[in-house]
């Protein structure tokens, strides 16, 4: 049962950008506060997030966001709670609990004159963003989603990844449409497809009055219009790389932050105003893959981007900026252990003048926190390295020397052995696209929380690093923690997003400013 605002009745807004980081808890927002405030080498250099700052300036409420039927939720359900402010099915896209489509806010606001726009470090057709442009039965049917967010027209700026469900399957055969496709993108990435058929949907949408962007430099020279951007072939760079990358002139992506700042500069020219979703996706990919060092980066990926949007906002009565999440993801956390105990020391204090100070515990070195940043690769791409070596140098002790090449935590070849090992599946079903072979990376225990496949290899790394990291890790998949509600601008409109809330209040309360 949903919440009545009334109050929402009579407060106007011309202008609502949502910020969604998916997977951020109220965990993961506490990484980027320990890192910024306590890490030796901070890049924040004793100044406060953005985070920090738009929460201390804002009304701040919780949300639960459990499905229609169950207790746990996934990004489609969550998201579309979010997007139509009805309770929706697991897995599935813009429907309510009986399986009919609902209009989402974001086609409220379109029909009602605004500019919409969608922005993404992941693919425009995953599960988030889908929520607010289309309605499907399955978050898997991306070729589905993709054909509906064009066929939909409600969308004016789309800019994200997966150009793969886009783009016609003989792409794949590397002839005259892999050519001719290559040539629309000016060659900015290589390109392959994920589509069942010869729908060329870039031409299009071209052909509806999209302008095309592929590349960084395409976008900057984009000033109006509508607008499709597609950066990558399937999810944009990972944070690690965006941190490595966002100084570099000769970049060819764009980062979330210059996407946000580009779909606000295009869709504020309309009088009437506009609604925009941002999604930072990619902290959920690395709580997944319980990976902390890569979502730590995440978390200052999105923290940018919360700059950008702040900034443009601030004095602004006509505008609510919303940051919250769908979930969180990982059952994320630093905790004390008994491995490396502290050794004693002296204090100057009165107190211990006598007395050695030695705490029981480990309690966690702030230093851990520089260690996290340091990090060079996402556990993805440590995998990746491993793998493209012979089959016959994929020991142990080579995945350990990769591991240590790329993070200060470093593991042993036994540690290693312990991520490469494999065992029976004990929950095979030959039909699930994760579950469907006969052996799966072992994890000795809740191993029915890890479920995807042979990606369940990122969660053992993660595993073998915890120890080290003084980090403990619940899931490999998403957990019921309410997470945090952020809303900024109009105070009325504000107001409305205080207290214990769920996903569906949230949805009902932004249709209500239209």
């Amino acid at each position: 049962m949903t919440l009545a605002n009334p109050v929402l009745a009579e407060t106007k807004i011309k202008n609502v950008i949502m910020l969604i980081g998916d997977g951020m808890g109220p965990q993961q927002m506490g990484l980027l506060e320990a890192y910024a405030r306590q890490a030796p080498n901070s890049i924040y250099k004793g100044n406060p997030t953005s985070l920090s700052e738009i929460t201390a300036a804002s009304t701040v409420g919780l949300s639960m966001h459990n499905p229609a039927d169950a207790l746990v939720v996934d990004s489609a359900a969550s998201a579309s709670q979010l997007a139509t402010g009805t309770f929706s099915p697991s897995e599935a896209i813009g429907v309510d609990a009986r399986g009919d489509a609902v209009e989402t806010v974001l086609e409220l606001a379109k029909k009602e004159g605004r500019a919409t726009g969608l922005v993404s470090d992941t693919r425009l057709t995953h599960a988030t963003p889908a929520a607010f442009a289309s309605h499907q039965p399955h978050r898997s049917l991306e070729n589905e989603i993709a054909v509906n967010m064009l066929k939909s027209n409600s969308v004016d700026v789309m800019l994200s990844g997966g150009l793969r469900h886009w783009v016609p399957a003989s792409v794949n055969e590397k002839g005259e449409a892999y050519e001719s496709v290559q040539s629309m993108t000016g060659d900015a990435f290589s390109i392959s497809s994920k589509r069942k058929d010869e729908r060329n949907l870039l031409q299009e949408a071209k052909d509806q009055g999209y302008e095309l962007a592929f590349d960084r430099k395409q976008l900057s020279s984009l000033e109006d219009g509508r607008v499709l951007g597609l950066f990558s072939n399937s999810g944009m760079m990972d944070g690690i790389v965006y941190s490595q990358t966002r100084n570099d002139e000769a970049r060819k992506e764009p980062t979330l932050k210059e996407m946000t700042v580009k779909a606000i500069d295009l869709l504020e020219q309309n009088d009437k105003g506009f609604f925009l979703m941002v999604e930072g996706g990619q902290i959920d990919w690395a709580g997944h893959n319980n990976d902390a060092g890569t979502m730590l980066h995440e978390m200052i990926k999105f923290d940018e981007t919360i700059k950008a949007v702040y900034e443009w906002a601030k004095g602004r009565d006509d505008t609510l900026v919303l940051v919250t999440a769908d979930h969180e993801t990982g059952s994320f956390g630093f905790s004390y252990s008994a491995a490396n105990l502290p050794k004693a020391k002296k204090l100057p204090g009165e107190v211990f003048k006598g007395q050695d100070y030695k705490p029981m515990f480990n309690f966690g070195s702030v230093d851990i926190l520089d260690a996290m940043y340091n990090q060079k690769k996402s556990f993805i791409e440590i995998m990746g390295e491993f793998y493209q070596r012979p089959a016959k140098e994929q020991t142990p002790g080579a995945l350990a020397e990769v591991v240590n090449n790329n993070s200060d935590f470093d593991i042993t070849a036994e540690q290693a052995a312990n991520v490469l090992a494999m065992g029976e599946n004990r929950f095979r079903d030959p039909e699930h696209s994760y579950l469907k072979d006969k052996e799966l990376p072992v994890v000795k225990d809740f191993s029915a929380f890890y479920v995807y496949g042979s990606e369940i290899q990122y969660n053992l790394l993660g595993r073998e690093m915890a120890e080290e990291q003084n980090v403990v890790w619940g899931t490999g998949t998403h957990t019921t923690t309410p997470v945090v509600v952020i809303a900024y601008g109009n105070e009325e409109a504000a107001k409305a997003f205080n207290g214990f809330m769920h996903h569906t209040d949230i949805g009902q309360r932004l249709k209500a400013l239209y």
